[in-house]
């Protein structure tokens, strides 16, 4: 249970005290009507008193009672009414709440930190490994431990307002005061009259009510004077009649209202009665008669005397009419009833809050009626119970010489005669039974209740034990549970504790009084005391079992508070289970909410939500957070409601998506409720869809407009292309090439590497740039984690200008997105966007800046609504209503927004960054505005996509400038500068039309020598316009425009030739078109605009070329040192393509030192390539295509860079010499590979190296081996098996050489020990031989062999060096076949 602030011990003696009725005259109680209090309420906060007591027990020793109380109450003639209690209870409850504001109450248990307060946020939290001495820390300190003080005023209230019982005389009233006013005519007859009343009430069988403690009820006479009305001589002379009359121990003269009704006064007198009228008393009945005449229906058995045996009510809330009982017990959240419940308890606060009280009393007054209470106890009261004790013990003693025969019959005559049996549970309803006042065994339990009232627990214990004897044997089974209930708690009270708790006692009180008798009432205030007592025991597991027994259907308000205390014994454990804690506050919760108590069933639920939240537990959370959102909106706790509903949707929900549709549209109702209550305040963050931050992509400029027909634009780049970090490198690569040249070879330390489109891996260091009117795109990743639909309506970004002039040194004012700023920032909205259930979407948003400045893109703003059944959503006009939040395709609608939160890249430069968490900035939704700048766009006319390898293919350029201002120094660079050329300076020859298809050749044919009337082929597209040279870096190339300018809105054709690669597949080439405005702006210097081709190349011709030394020829000036140069030529093409047949039309070498015979000129500058050709015919081929004539040309390019090695048309590096054949081909059925002998002459002398090669001297000897293939052989005779086999070696060449043979294997090959494991070579491990110019020579050699299998023979090594050298150069065919033999055993 939770902490009490009263020990059990003053928890229970202030449960059970003597009570004293106040029987007051009119006069009377007008007197202390002037404080705005009744007698009974005047003496209230003065009726404990301040010292002990002193009386003597029957056998006359003293006895000494400590804080004694006693309650000072009207006389109220009719019972309680059980609605008036349940009434009372609610409010008690209701008006209870837990303080805001204070320290919040913590409990530590295991690894959670539970806030036990009306804020219990705290969730989970790293494992104490202390945590017992915190928790036991905490139980025992008063200032964190966890108080429930509606719980205790509940109790206190449930027990003052218990009905006097027959069967127990606890509640029954000891004594009566008279009060009579001083300043009544004839006060002495009015003591009188109130005298006879009395008698009349106590005696008179019209009045049931009151219960009487005796027949001779001690009666105290009291003269109230008032002090600043009255004659205080003539109210002594009355007093000292009264003397006279009563004697001085039965009257008294109490003087009230001293102070002067002067409001000018500063004196500030204390209120002891507002803590005590808070707690409204069930004895003013006024305020209940509303209910007497609705509860007529279920208030035929009366809770009277408590014998009934037909009284299934007890406090319960079976009243059919109780006022607040939910409409419905489904769990219907959204009863008015609770909201009349608060009210009703609020005006009782400001009823008593609002009114002063003992106004008209001093301090002096207190001190009066402190001093009356206890002259009263001293003086009346305790005297006469020790003399009521005195004479019940006589009785009882005298009794007790009676034969036991006629006590027998006398209990015979009055409850018929009875068998005892021994089981509790097998005793019949006996609750009907009913003693007379004056039966011995009542005389023993009204000796012992007045015993407990004074604290004499001994005897009280002593005589309730008695007395429980006495019922077991008459069956009597609602008095014995009675005695039992009270022995157990005078047990547990006596000092020293001579003996045990008898918690077995309890436990059979609370069976009869629930399952026998039928009365939940004595059962929930046996439950009560005894779970106190387990409490205080540290019995807390007990405690709960015995709080949880009790819960029931019929009182949903006990229940509640019963299980929540129960929850608090689970957490006070000394191994604390916490999640029964929080099982059984959730249980609580639900009771409160049945009970109307919306707020403590909002407080449960909050903390049984610390211990479920994170756990996994989803169902639990949804289930809690959903109620919490329901009470907190009956609460009008909107923001709560709105934040709980939100928690729901935005956890990976594991609900059916019909429950996921009705915790929306919940959420949305809430929601919109909320934002009803501040429509002008700022939009509210929504939970749904997810928006992935990261994945938020940034694109600058217009979409790209599509191929028309032959046109094709230039592909630049687009939101719906993929990044590639290779790709984009290369981009940024070229652009900082074409920067450098621009630059003279430097790039500039402001240089910014255009990015048109930001996302996740792209540098977003810096603030990007935007052009003026031109758009700015941002996709936006949705994803809707619910199983349901989502809609959003008039959906657009959110963001945040700020005008700046950047040639200017002022700035504008910051603006904030608005309808009215479309003339700063157009934005575009989207009418409808359906997201579907678990989807992921992306929506593109434009902003169209009109204004230079600074941007920053906020976030989205949109209505969220849903979608019910299968509505489609064309046709639907989005203006309709969606401001206001109606209902949109059948589905309730909400505006708000997201904002858009990227965080940066994390920092790992400096040692500060590597050790710590930081994170850089991240600027792409934050672009600068600047000036008007060119755009260029690009299209490319009949541009192939599949070509052969090395054609040339004749295309056209068209730039266009669609901005308004020019655009000059138009610049492009590629990575393949040999696959394209605008054409060489002949390019003014070639016609600029597409159409001309005649006349696009590359070639035109030039007379070169005019005397021999000899022809060459002169390109338009030479082998330097291909870029030929430059060794494969990127070449910054100026795009002829005329007058090197672009005007606005102009256009420019220009042809482009393209030459097919080398290698067969797929090619990208990249193209980047830079350029400039012709102003200078500080912010952007120029603009860039990309091109990505791809070609796919197919085989066409393979050209192997080698060049050699030749000895024999000379040249025309008989000069030496000339070389041999073998082209072959081999068709590879296949007939896919449909060419078959090509023609080599002439052969051309390029080289700074070298040419071909019978070429054109030298040059007299040696720096220079000297060009040369051969020519092999002139007729021209054709493909016959569409029934069009078409010419297809090529150029392949070989590097000849060795002397005697074989070179390639692929790709080669670059070397100082180059030879290019030039060849037509044509579509004819035949295939020939051709070998063409050419002659390269020197001009120059070259010196040629002398020494021959490693490579040359490894090949000096041959070898091989003769060997049978298989050898047969029996191993069962012979175990060796010996072949015979002979090794020939040849010397190649003309020089003596020295040869070395290694018959032994090599150690470090794995092969060798798997093979050759099994076989070894006899005879001699090394040869040296010498061998002369061309001579063979045979080497006989034997393998021994012991298993069968097949083996390897080529294990020799063979090493040879010319004679007059030292280096030895392994053979390098020796290896190159293995030699196996098989070996069979016969």
């Amino acid at each position: 249970m939770a902490q009490c602030v009263q020990s059990v011990q003053e928890f229970i003696q202030d449960s059970f005290v003597p009570l004293v009725a106040a029987l007051c005259s009119e006069e009377a109680e007008r007197l202390t009507r002037r404080n705005n209090l009744s007698f009974a309420e005047l003496v209230r906060p003065f009726c404990r008193l301040t010292s002990e007591v002193h009386m003597r027990d029957p056998n006359n020793q003293l006895h000494i009672i400590k804080n004694l109380k006693i309650a000072v109450n009207n006389i109220v003639t009719h019972p309680p009414q059980p609605g008036a209690i349940r009434k009372l209870l609610n409010d008690v409850v209701s008006v209870s709440q837990p303080a805001e504001g204070l320290v919040a109450n913590v409990i530590t248990a295991g690894d959670y930190d539970l806030n036990i307060s009306d804020r219990s946020v705290k969730a989970s939290v790293p494992w104490y490994s202390n945590w017992k001495e915190t928790l036991m820390e905490l139980n025992t300190s008063t200032f964190y431990s966890a108080t429930t003080p509606w719980f205790e005023s509940y109790r206190e209230c449930f027990l003052q307002s218990m009905p006097a019982s027959d069967h127990e005389f606890l509640n029954h009233y000891v004594a009566c005061m008279l009060v009579v006013s001083s300043s009544e005519p004839e006060p002495v007859e009015q003591f009188l009259k109130l005298s006879q009343e009395q008698h009349r009430i106590q005696h008179s069988s019209e009045y049931s009510y009151p219960k009487w403690f005796i027949p001779n009820t001690l009666k105290y006479y009291v003269l109230l004077h008032d002090v600043s009305t009255g004659e205080e001589q003539r109210a002594d002379s009355i007093y000292e009649e009264m003397k006279q009359r009563y004697g001085t121990q039965g009257c008294y003269l109490l003087k009230i209202n001293s102070r002067v009704s002067n409001r000018g006064t500063d004196e500030q007198i204390p209120d002891p009665w507002s803590q005590y009228l808070q707690k409204n008393t069930i004895q003013n009945q006024d305020c209940y008669e509303d209910y007497t005449a609705v509860s007529s229906k279920n208030t035929d058995h009366l809770i009277s005397d408590g014998l009934d045996s037909e009284i299934k009510d007890g406090l319960s809330n079976n009243f059919k009419t109780h006022p607040l009982q939910l409409d419905h017990p489904s769990g219907s959240l959204d009863s008015v009833d609770s909201m009349k419940a608060a009210a009703s308890s609020q005006d009782s606060k400001k009823s008593n809050s609002g009114t002063p009280h003992g106004a008209c009393l001093t301090l002096t007054d207190h001190d009066r009626i402190r001093q009356f209470i206890q002259e009263f106890t001293f003086r009346g009261l305790l005297p006469h119970i020790e003399k009521t004790i005195r004479q019940l013990n006589d009785q009882l003693i005298s009794r007790k010489g009676l034969s036991r025969s006629l006590f027998s019959a006398t209990k015979k005559w009055f409850s018929g005669s009875k068998v005892p049996e021994k089981s509790i549970n097998e005793l019949k309803n006996t609750s009907g039974l009913l003693y007379p006042p004056e039966a011995p065994e009542l005389q023993i339990r009204k000796m012992a209740d007045l015993c407990f009232l004074v604290q004499h627990y001994e005897l009280a214990y002593s005589c309730y034990h008695t007395a429980k004897k006495d019922f077991l044997n008459d069956q009597a089974m609602l008095y014995a549970a009675g005695a039992l209930e009270m022995a157990a708690v005078s047990a547990f009270l006596q000092p020293g504790a001579p003996r045990p708790y008898p918690a077995h006692y309890m436990e059979t009180a609370i069976q009869t009084y629930r399952d026998i008798c039928k009365n939940m009432v004595l059962a929930e205030r046996c439950v009560l005391l005894s779970a106190e007592i387990l409490k205080s025991q540290s019995k807390y597991s007990e405690a709960a079992a015995l709080l949880i027994r009790l819960t029931s259907e019929d009182s949903d308000l006990r229940s509640a508070l019963l299980l929540e205390q129960a929850a608090h014994c689970f957490i006070n454990m000394k191994s604390p289970m916490v999640r029964k804690f929080a099982f059984h506050m959730i249980l609580a919760g639900h009771r409160f909410s049945k009970a109307g108590q919306k707020k403590h069933a909002l407080r449960c639920y909050c903390q049984a939500m610390q211990v479920y939240k994170g756990k996994g537990w989803s169902l639990a959370e949804d289930h809690i957070n959903f109620t919490i959102g329901r009470q907190s909106f009956t609460l009008r706790q909107l923001d709560n409601a709105v934040s709980a509903f939100r928690h729901i949707l935005i956890n990976d929900s594991k609900q059916p998506p019909a429950q996921q549709g009705a915790f929306l549209r919940e959420y949305l109702y809430v929601y919109k409720n909320a934002t009803q209550l501040s429509p002008d305040g700022p939009l509210p963050q929504l939970p749904l869809p997810y928006i992935n931050s990261s994945a938020t992509r940034v694109f600058f400029g217009h979409d790209r407009r599509p191929a028309e027909g032959e046109k094709q634009a230039a592909t630049h780049i687009s939101l719906d292309q993929e990044y590639d970090s290779e790709s984009s490198q290369q981009w940024k690569e070229l652009e900082e090439q074409v920067v450098s040249v621009i630059n003279k070879g430097t790039i500039p330390s402001n240089f910014q590497p255009t990015q048109f489109c930001l996302n996740r891996y792209s540098d977003n260091s810096k603030f990007p740039l935007a052009v003026i009117e031109e758009p700015i795109t941002v996709e936006v990743s949705f994803r809707n984690p619910l199983k349901v639909p989502l809609l959003l309506t008039d959906l657009s970004l959110l963001w945040k200008f700020q005008p700046k002039d950047f040639n200017a040194k002022h700035d504008g004012e910051t603006k904030e997105q608005g309808m009215c700023d479309e003339d700063m920032v157009g934005t575009e909205a989207i009418a409808e966007f359906l997201i579907n259930s678990e989807e992921t979407k992306v929506a593109r948003l434009k902003l169209f800046p009109h204004q230079t400045g600074e941007l920053h893109i906020l976030g989205v703003v949109y209505n969220l609504g849903t979608v019910q059944g299968a509505v489609t959503l064309d046709g639907i006009d989005p203006s309709i209503g969606l401001q206001s939040g109606k209902f949109v395709s059948n589905g309730l609608s909400v505006r708000g927004r997201q904002d858009l939160e990227i965080q940066g890249p994390r920092l790992n430069n400096t040692k500060e960054e590597k050790t710590s968490i930081k994170y850089g900035p991240d600027r792409r939704l934050d672009p600068i505005i600047t000036e008007e700048m060119p755009l260029l766009e690009v299209f490319f006319i009949n541009f192939p996509t599949g070509l052969l390898c090395g054609e040339i293919r004749k295309a056209y350029v068209e730039f266009v400038n669609v901005s308004k201002c020019p655009l000059t120094a138009l610049k492009v660079v590629s990575k393949h500068p040999e696959f394209f050329t605008f054409g060489g300076n002949t390019a003014a020859l070639t016609p600029l039309s597409p159409s001309a298809s005649e006349n696009c050749s590359a070639y035109k044919t030039v007379v070169t020598d005019p005397t021999s009337v000899r022809t060459a082929l002169l390109s338009s597209a030479s082998s330097a316009d291909f870029g030929v040279g430059t060794g494969g870096s990127p070449e910054v190339i100026q795009v002829p425009l005329p007058d090197a300018v672009l005007l606005p809105g102009a256009s420019v054709q220009l042809p482009m030739w393209l030459r097919g690669p080398d290698e067969e597949g797929v090619h990208e080439i990249n193209f980047l078109f830079y350029y400039e405005s012709i102003k200078r702006h500080s912010k952007m210097c120029h603009r860039v605009l990309r091109h990505t081709a791809v070609i796919c190349t197919s085989r066409s011709l393979h050209i192997r070329a080698t060049v050699c030394r030749s000895n024999a020829l000379g040249d025309e000036e008989g000069r030496g040192d000339n070389m041999l140069v073998f082209v072959d030529v081999e068709n590879i093409n296949t007939s896919e393509t449909g060419v078959k047949e090509f023609h080599i039309v002439q052969v051309s070498s390029n080289s700074k030192h070298w040419k071909l015979q019978k070429s054109v000129n030298i040059s007299g500058d040696k720096e220079n390539y000297t060009f040369a050709d051969i020519v092999f015919g002139n007729e021209q081929a054709y493909v016959v295509e569409d029934n069009k004539q078409l010419i297809l040309e090529g150029q392949h390019h070989v590097a000849l860079n060795t002397v005697g090695k074989e070179a390639f048309s692929f790709p080669q590096k670059q070397g100082f010499k180059k030879i290019f054949g030039n060849s037509d081909w044509e579509d004819l059925e035949q295939e020939l590979p051709e070998t063409v002998l050419l002659k390269f002459f020197r001009p120059e002398n070259t010196p040629v190296p002398a020494r021959p090669t490693p490579e040359q001297l490894s090949n000096l000897i041959k070898t091989s081996l003769h060997y049978p293939e298989s050898f047969n052989h029996s191993f069962h005779q012979k175990s060796l098996c010996l072949v015979p086999v002979t090794l020939l070696l040849s010397n190649c060449s003309q020089a003596v050489v020295d040869v070395l043979i290694d018959l032994r294997h090599k150690p470090t090959s794995s092969e060798a020990l798997e093979i050759h494991g099994s076989f070894t070579w006899l005879g001699q491990t090394q040869y040296k031989l010498q061998l002369k110019g061309q001579e063979v020579y045979s080497l006989q050699l034997k393998a021994c062999f012991v298993h069968t299998g097949v083996y390897n023979l080529g294990t020799p090594r063979v090493f040879a060096k010319l004679a007059d050298q030292v280096t030895l150069f392994e053979t390098s065919q020796q290896n190159s076949m293995p030699a196996l033999i098989i070996i069979n055993n016969i």
